[in-house]
This record gives structure tokens, C-alpha cells and sequence, in this order.
């Protein structure tokens, strides 16, 4: 089965809204402005976007509503757009770590890694203590294949922030990539300590598990992160290997149709062997 890649988290990556002071501006634009944070607080993105920008029409200066419209770009999807907003706002406060660490995190959900980990890295220039700007930059480096950097980084992250679950989830993550299953697992029952809801955390521990015959544990850990998020494909795909290696074809083939209906490309090796081994197609 192919494992589950790194994954750039948006969530992840976006900062919390900057607030400027009023002292000094129109009235009419600090009206906007906070009636745009209202906004994003209701989840009312598209209004925010247009109080935001009425703002911006009134005080075109403004480095952190160009920030903060990004950041609202960023939530729904629009990275291009979040990348021009974020850029502006660097061209009026050149010293804005979270704009650069924000527009390094839409560059790589764009898959273009090598501005991505420019821009973390501009971050951590201005902010050297910014242990999300750490994780963040691991996950590309992870992405781009190069393991002992990302692991680096998500190490200085953990150092940083000893309680970063997300760190430890990723870092189990490229000991997976590495081949480093028992360094994986522990890395991510970490990260499950901290926060058991994390579905993937349990998939990855699970494919660890599969990859290193421990095939009870493999399956009780995949059914958890599907109990989690139902949606979850490489849990599916990784049970699927653990069924097949007892030799319970039929739940194998349930758990590789699921994967496969989610979207997953499953291993045609993998297919071709419990085709082999089942007797049947499909």
C-alpha cells in the first residue's frame, strides 16, 4: 500500500488575526476593519473580505489588513490571492514574520516548496523562537524528500514547544518515510498523549505497526482513526494490508474498495498479490 504523504496543513499554518490600534485612522476605516473581524469570528468569509478591502480603499498603507485579508484567502482556499495580499503587506512592513511564515504556508499548499521553505525561513530569521514557523518548515522539507532536515526542524520545534503535538505527529510522520517505524510509533503515541483525538496520528502509528508485524495493534489503531474520521483513506488502505497479512481477504478487499472510493491509489503489487492469494478479482 502506498503510505500517506506529508501533508501541508493549512490549519496548521495560519496565525491569529492582527489588530492594529485606532489611534490615527479614519473612523470609517477602523468601522470596517472591525466589523471584518466580526465577520471572520462568524465565519462569514466573502463579507469579511469585502469590509477588509473597503478598509484598504480608505487607508491603502495598511500592512496588516493586506495581512489579515490574506490570512481570510488563506481559510478559504484562494492561495493566490492570499500570496498577493501577504506580499503587500511585506512590501509595507518588511519585518512581518507571520506574513511571511502565512505566504510560505500557501506556497506549499501551491506545491511550490522551494519559495515555501524561503519564506519559513525569512520567518525565522525575524523570529528564531517560532516553533509553528519550525514545523512548518519541516513539512516541506518532508515533502521535498529531505528527511534529515524536516527532522531537524521538528525537533527545534519540540524543543521549543515540548506540549506541540502536531510536531511530534509529524515528525513520526518521516520516521514513517524513513523506514523508522519504531521511532514512528513512539513519536506518535507523543502526540496521541497529547491530543487523542488526532485520527492521523493513529493511522501512521497504525502503518507502523503493519510494517512492523505487529498486525493486532495495526488494525486496532487504523479502526480508531476511521472511528475519528470515517474519511480517512490510508487508514483504510493500511487495515487492508493488516487483513491481508492474516489472510482475511474479504475485509483486505472491503478496506482496499474504501480506499480506493476515497480517492486513494492503491499499489497495483499490492493488488495483484490478494488477487493471488483471494482467489477473485475484486
Amino acid at each position: 500500500m502506498k503510505r500517506q504523504g506529508c501533508r501541508i496543513r493549512l490549519g496548521v499554518f495560519l496565525g491569529v488575526f492582527l489588530v492594529r490600534v485606532a489611534a490615527g485612522w479614519a473612523d470609517t476605516a477602523q468601522k470596517y476593519l472591525d466589523r471584518a473581524h466580526t465577520d471572520v469570528k462568524q465565519g462569514n468569509l466573502p463579507q469579511a473580505i469585502a469590509d477588509f478591502t473597503k478598509a484598504l480603499e480608505l487607508d491603502p498603507q495598511d500592512a496588516e489588513a493586506y495581512y489579515n485579508r490574506g490570512l481570510t484567502y488563506d481559510h478559504q482556499g484562494n492561495f493566490a490571492q492570499a500570496i498577493a495580499d501577504y506580499t503587500k503587506a511585506i512590501e509595507l512592513k518588511p519585518h512581518l514574520a507571520p506574513a511571511y511564515d502565512n505566504r510560505g504556508a500557501a506556497y506549499g499548499q501551491q506545491g511550490n516548496l522551494r519559495q515555501a521553505i524561503a519564506d519559513f525561513t525569512k520567518a525565522l530569521e525575524l523570529s528564531p523562537q517560532d516553533a509553528l514557523a519550525y514545523d512548518n518548515r519541516g513539512a516541506a522539507y518532508d515533502h521535498q524528500g529531505d528527511f534529515a532536515h524536516a527532522i531537524s526542524d521538528y525537533t527545534k520545534a519540540l524543543e521549543l514547544n515540548p506540549q506541540y503535538a502536531e510536531a511530534y505527529y509529524n515528525r513520526g510522520l518521516t520516521y514513517d518515510h524513513q523506514g523508522n517505524f519504531a521511532q514512528a510509533i513512539a513519536d506518535c503515541t507523543k502526540a496521541l498523549e497529547l491530543n487523542p483525538q488526532s485520527p492521523d496520528a493513529y493511522a501512521v502509528r497504525g502503518t507502523a505497526y503493519t510494517q512492523q508485524g505487529n498486525l493486532s495493534q495495526a488494525i486496532a489503531d487504523c479502526t480508531k482513526a476511521l472511528e475519528l474520521d470515517p474519511h480517512l483513506a490510508q487508514a483504510y488502505a493500511s487495515r487492508g494490508a493488516a487483513y491481508f497479512v492474516i489472510k482475511e481477504y474479504d475485509k483486505a478487499w472491503a478496506d482496499v474498495h474504501k480506499a480506493a472510493a476515497l480517492g486513494l491509489a492503491v499499489d497495483p503489487d499490492f493488488l495483484t498479490a490478494l488477487k493471488k492469494a483471494s482467489g477473485r478479482d475484486h
